[in-house]
């Protein structure tokens, strides 16, 4: 059985790639390994070692912090109330969004950001 970190550090790289637009044959490419190993991180199946992690996080212009971003529960608020979905990054419509939101250009995002947290604050 795959190990809790394994498959959030999974999840988040095929988050990351995703985001970026690639596919996982050319992250692959960019890091020297076949596209199938690609696929064993981001189930947890395989465990991604600290050099390879590295080489990934340069690949897809991210931190190797940012694979493990959200263990510690930051998806909650100081009460303890959950604010967003355990597993928002498996949601394909929150990431579509998302994708969306930074196709949009920075002077009219920000203004959609301001109308959003507006609609939520009244909800």
């Amino acid at each position: 059985m795959a190990h809790p970190v394994d498959v959030h550090v999974g999840k988040r790289i095929r988050h990351r790639r995703w985001m970026v637009g690639m596919t996982q044959q050319q992250l692959a490419e960019m890091v020297g390994i076949k596209f199938q190993q690609i696929q064993k991180y981001e189930t947890g199946t395989n465990r991604v070692s600290a050099s390879r992690l590295w080489n990934i996080a340069e690949a897809l212009n991210v931190e190797v912090s940012f694979f493990f971003e959200g263990l510690d529960g930051d998806s909650e608020d100081a009460e303890g109330k959950q604010i967003v979905p355990s597993d928002l990054i498996a949601d394909k419509e929150a990431m579509d969004l998302v994708r969306s939101y930074y196709g949009i250009p920075e002077h009219q995002r920000k203004r959609l950001f301001e109308l959003a947290r507006c609609l939520s604050d009244v909800a």
